[in-house]
């Protein structure tokens, strides 16, 4: 039998590949454009900023955790085109009513939600597809350039995204991000490898499903600490995105252009982990980086509420430089332990239950700021996501990880390994 042909020959696997780069990338553009949009043109409250990114994020807390199992019992391909074409139609919706002078909240609020919600069916379809499309022996690797998409784009997305509404303007560049989706439909529709409906026998009720990667999650003394970190954050970053371009625009009075400057350092900073978050690893230990990692995350933030006092412009800059660099540093050392750690077979339940909870408590902390904001202003309500950002790192700073260098996995069967006695600066 001869060995199946490289995936940079592989025609199927090329079309999902570039699809998914286009939708990522469509995705990340859409996250920035839309705030901007709403206090530029629309002139949106801290309330509104709030339930805009709540609607965003909703998704994830709604159908996050049965998405994965749904999609499992549908046709992939056609999820994929219709996750793409709803997006189109409705973020496309936004130029077309800005042109009539038409553009309104609740069109945002709308958009918001759908959008998001076809994001998520969208990202679990594209991964549930992969192996129907290429061969065993080649779904690490197909899986390794998927994710390196998806990873390039969350990095740079925001900080190109910023770059691009200085010289396209918001209104033209969501219509672009518009034309992108339908590229990725388009795209996956090419794709020529039958689309095959999994068998009905074979199913499981779904919550049995979903409760043997809940239960993985909360079980494992590491994990569930990593996830309790990873969701706080969460909450406190969507607290602080929530106001952070009406506190740019309004109480700093930055221009738009700074403000995507500021995007594009974030930008940066994120490249930089990427680039050196291995590294890290080896030299100050896989265990004791993350929490390092999130107290840097949540120091990092102090810039933000810090700029009303002066120097807005190099504090945003260097604060979101570090920020960036932190959490991808972060995620890159305990998503690669999740791998690991985690039985191939409840590989897909145990991501989802993460997702679902971690990204759970972004609509959350879209309300909160909005409601905060709008109750003590912009700038206290920009130090209590500061605090909330130091208290995310507990769950990991008062742990076992500060003091070890390596991280179990399933070979060794998830068991804690001893301290290191000797580290530095372990504490506790």
């Amino acid at each position: 039998m001869s060995p199946p042909c490289s995936l940079w020959r592989h025609r199927d696997f090329r079309h999902l590949w570039a699809a998914e780069t286009v939708s990522q990338a469509g995705t990340q553009v859409t996250l920035v454009a839309l705030p901007l949009l709403a206090v530029t043109r629309l002139d949106a409250t801290p309330m509104q900023m709030g339930v805009l990114t709540a609607l965003e994020t909703l998704a994830f807390l709604v159908v996050g955790l049965p998405a994965g199992a749904w999609v499992d019992r549908w046709r992939r391909k056609r999820v994929l085109v219709a996750g793409d074409l709803v997006r189109a139609v409705t973020i496309g919706s936004l130029p077309a009513a800005a042109a009539l002078d038409v553009l309104a909240l609740g069109q945002l609020y709308v958009v918001a939600l759908v959008a998001g919600t076809a994001t998520v069916f969208f990202d679990v379809g594209y991964q549930s597809y992969l192996p129907a499309l290429v061969d065993r022996t080649q779904i690490v690797d197909g899986n390794s350039k998927l994710e390196a998409s998806r990873a390039v784009a969350e990095v740079a997305g925001p900080g190109l995204t910023g770059v691009l509404i200085r010289v396209l303007g918001a209104p033209v560049l969501i219509a672009v991000d518009a034309v992108s989706f339908l590229l990725s439909a388009l795209l996956i529709g090419r794709i020529a490898t039958p689309d095959v409906v999994p068998d009905r026998a074979a199913r499981r009720p779904l919550r049995t499903e979903i409760a043997e990667g809940l239960s993985f999650v909360v079980r494992h003394p590491l994990l569930r600490r990593m996830v309790a970190c990873t969701g706080l954050a969460n909450l406190a970053g969507t607290f602080t995105g929530a106001l952070l371009v009406l506190y740019a625009i309004r109480e700093l009075g930055l221009s738009e252009s700074v403000v995507g400057l500021v995007f594009s350092a974030g930008a940066v900073g994120g490249l930089v982990g990427a680039v050196t978050a291995a590294r890290i690893a080896r030299v100050v230990g896989e265990g004791r980086v993350i929490p390092l990692a999130a107290l840097a995350s949540a120091t990092a933030g102090v810039a933000v509420p810090l700029a009303s006092l002066g120097a807005p412009v190099p504090l945003l800059l260097g604060g979101w430089f570090l920020d960036s660099l932190a959490v991808i540093v972060y995620n890159v050392t305990q998503v690669s332990f999740r791998q690991r750690l985690c039985p191939p077979g409840l590989l897909g339940r145990m991501n989802a239950s993460v997702r679902f909870i971690v990204f759970g408590t972004m609509p959350v902390g879209g309300l909160l700021g909005g409601v905060v904001g709008t109750w003590l202003g912009l700038v206290p309500a920009l130090w209590i996501a500061v605090g909330c950002a130091f208290l995310a790192a507990v769950p990991v700073l008062f742990s076992p990880l500060l003091r070890m260098r390596d991280l179990p996995d399933e070979e060794n069967g998830g068991r804690v390994p001893a301290a290191d006695p000797v580290a530095p600066g372990a504490g506790g």
